[in-house]
């Protein structure tokens, strides 16, 4: 984006890209990148607006892969952290800032997990950290809220988990148990630690502030700790119980005040309903709704009295209030008549005419409290009042009672209708007739019917009725139907959870629908994406002077979703790509038995592996040796991408050891690999300490042989070059 251009015109450019991005996720990265340079603290506070708020969707958005948002935070976090930095910093971006810190710090602990050398990254987490915790002092209500959502951000990730939120919802699985106990850079006790001063700092609020709208934000985000943090569980619970909305009644009372003590009160009282109805045998259970119930009558209370004009004179004991009586006694109780049409039972015992109160579901009332109030309305009724009642119902029923029977339509009464006949079914045991019988008795039937009956028969006799024909199921549309069901299955087995100790695989003759697993489901995908092409997917064939032509397949979805499936996290993925690939190569093979024209997918796909994860590598990684061991077959090609890595000088020892392995362990590549490191050391000088080294000891003499031959290449070149001087 140019930096000549008007601040309108490059928020008009801005939500162009915010267009590209909601309709097609993968331009994210692209965006975000080409973003960064002009929302830094220096810019114009349109656009750091307009840049932190799109940083906050980016990181919140669900159709973004974790991945993906994973590799992004590496090089956001810089910006984020320069604009906490600003002292003077709008609250409308700090809030935005914040919500997207919250979002990230799951991703950069687990990045921090997986990569345990990357400290760089993780000490500008702990900055950012830091920096938004000494901001929650002071802010204004909007950002205090955002602080208290990435509070609970940083609890959630660093206490232990139940492990059974994810089978229903969110992929992105960081807690405290995932966390090696010898981790390098990261200590469980002090990260447990942390995550409880902010949970009693979190919960500090319901008893320190007086802000309604930072209160509920607080009682909202206590839920889900509640729900899968079992260890915050009954701190939470105490909390709850000792929050009391009426700590803004000691000052004078407002109608802002009002709202936000009903505010209040209903926030807490649907949190804690809520968290009975998820457990509702617990013990602490009658103790919660007896709270609520107190919490309820108390609010009535003091709203109630502070809406009288004047204060509630002292009662009359002697019970001599003439007025009082009067009123009570000159009240004589209307009970509604039924009117006409048909009624329901609950129309004949209803007493009140309000739609309202009709309308009123009791059955989402605790029995317990329901039973309360009945005893207690009961027990303070006026006895004229029930016999009112009383009567009213009876003299209901009566009227039900004495009421004529509705007439019958002739045309939707049932047929035979007698009045004699009694409604038992008494079945004939005659034996039934034959088809010449039936055809004589319908010969001597009567040729005229009655008008009538024909009339009657016409209006009751079935019409023939035929459902429209489905639409033809043409090849995109079922290669669209198959797409999505793959999708849903990849989704399925992402919230599986890993199993204790996976099991020794039988080879390709394990059946893979033998278990629920995520490695069932796996293996069913792979041989959908290879085995089907055998006899399913269209093979085209060329013809003489003819192009063969294929159209995208169902097999080559698959192959793209366990593509991204797998770059998504190739290190973890990594047995899925092995058990992929050798499913390829399988089919493969088996497919060269059949001859014809069948594309050779192994080749491709193990390329597009290696092309795909090698940039990603660092100098530790153990992923490259173990792919490059565990893969059926391996070819120059293959190994020649190994050979480009040392052009990174960083992970030259690495392509150097996995080739060495190959040598090792692997000997029908021995000789390619050996050939590779040759050209290791030929092509790359920086590389030649190492590839020299085992050079020496399974090649003896090439390395003196290529250092003698370079010596006398150089010195004939130096002749020729001497001897073209004295000629000249």
């Amino acid at each position: 984006m140019s930096s000549n251009l008007s601040v309108p015109e490059q928020i008009r450019q801005l939500n162009d890209a915010r267009k590209l991005v909601l309709g097609d996720v993968k331009y994210y990265p692209n965006v975000v990148r080409g973003l960064l340079p002009i929302i830094g603290p220096n810019a114009h506070i349109e656009l750091r607006r307009w840049g932190a708020e799109f940083l906050a969707e980016a990181f919140s958005t669900p159709a973004l892969p974790n991945g993906e948002k994973e590799t992004m935070q590496l090089y956001v976090l810089a910006t984020v952290e320069s604009l906490l930095q600003n002292e003077r910093e709008d609250p409308q971006v700090l809030r935005s800032v914040i919500l997207a810190a919250a979002s990230i710090y799951p991703l950069a602990l687990r990045w921090i997990i997986n990569n345990g050398y990357d400290t760089v990254t993780w000490d500008k987490m702990l900055s950012i950290k830091q920096k938004i915790l000494r901001v929650w002092e002071d802010a204004v209500p909007t950002v205090r809220i955002s602080c208290i959502k990435f509070a609970q951000r940083v609890v959630l990730a660093q206490t232990v988990s139940t492990g059974a939120e994810f089978r229903h919802a969110g992929t992105l699985d960081v807690s405290l148990d995932k966390v090696p106990p010898s981790h390098q850079s990261l200590d469980p006790r002090n990260l447990e630690a942390e995550a409880s001063g902010l949970l009693d700092r979190i919960l500090g609020v319901l008893q320190e502030s007086t802000d309604a709208l930072v209160i509920d934000a607080t009682l909202n985000s206590l839920s889900i700790l509640v729900r899968t943090r079992p260890t915050t569980s009954s701190r939470i619970i105490n909390a709850l119980l000792g929050f009391n909305p009426l700590q803004l009644a000691n000052s004078p009372l407002t109608p802002r005040s009002k709202v936000m003590i009903k505010s209040m009160e209903k926030t807490a009282r649907l949190l804690l309903l809520h968290l009975t109805k998820r457990d509702p045998h617990n013990p602490i259970v009658p103790r919660i709704h007896q709270h609520v119930e107190r919490t309820m009558h108390m609010v009535m209370e003091v709203l109630d009295d502070s809406g009288r004009n004047r204060p509630l004179e002292a009662q009359q004991h002697d019970g001599l209030d003439a007025k009082r009586q009067q009123v009570t006694e000159s009240y004589v109780p209307r009970i509604p008549s039924l009117g006409s049409g048909p009624h329901s039972l609950a129309d004949v015992f209803t007493l009140v005419g309000h739609d309202g109160l009709k309308s009123f579901d009791l059955s989402q009332v605790p029995a317990a409290l329901v039973a309360k109030v009945a005893v207690t309305a009961l027990s303070r009724l006026d006895p004229q009042l029930l016999l009112k009642a009383v009567d009213g119902v009876r003299g209901r029923l009566t009227t039900l009672a004495n009421a004529p029977a509705p007439e019958l339509n002739p045309n939707t009464a049932p047929l035979g209708v007698d009045d004699d006949d009694d409604d038992d079914y008494e079945p004939d045991f005659y034996q039934a007739e034959d088809t010449e019988q039936i055809l004589n008795k319908l010969d001597g039937a009567s040729p005229s019917l009655p008008t009538e009956l024909t009339a009657l028969d016409s209006t009751l006799a079935l019409t023939s009725f035929s459902l429209p024909q489905p639409p033809q199921l043409t090849p995109e549309m079922a290669l669209s139907a198959g797409s999505g069901t793959v999708a849903k299955v990849v989704e399925l087995m992402k919230s599986l959870d890993e199993p204790a100790a996976k099991k020794n695989k039988a080879g390709f003759i394990r059946l893979a629908a033998s278990s629920g697993s995520k490695d069932a489901w796996m293996t069913i995908l792979t041989r959908l994406a290879t085995r089907s092409t055998t006899g399913l997917d269209e093979v085209s064939v060329k013809g003489e002077g003819e192009e063969s032509s294929r159209q995208p397949t169902l097999s080559n979805t698959i192959r793209e979703v366990i593509y991204n499936y797998v770059m998504e996290d190739f290190r973890k993925h990594i047995d899925v790509a092995v058990s992929w690939l050798c499913e390829e190569w399988y089919n493969d093979k088996m497919q060269s038995r059949l001859g014809g024209d069948y594309p050779k997918n192994y080749d491709k796909n193990t390329l597009r592996l290696i092309n795909g994860f090698l940039p990603y590598l660092h100098p530790q990684d153990k992923v490259l040796t173990r792919f490059l061991s565990e893969i059926p077959e391996l070819n120059r090609a293959m190994l020649s991408r190994v050979k480009d890595m040392c052009r990174d000088p960083s992970v030259t020892q690495l392509a150097l050891t996995s080739l060495l392995y190959l040598a090792m362990m692997r000997p029908p590549v021995k000789e390619m690999a050996l050939d590779t490191v040759q050209d290791i050391w030929t092509e790359f000088e920086d590389a030649r300490p190492i590839a020299g080294k085992y050079l020496s000891k399974y090649r003896p003499g090439f390395v003196e042989a290529a250092e003698a031959k370079t010596t006398r290449d150089g010195a004939g070149a130096g002749l020729e070059f001497s001897g073209t001087a004295i000629a000249t």
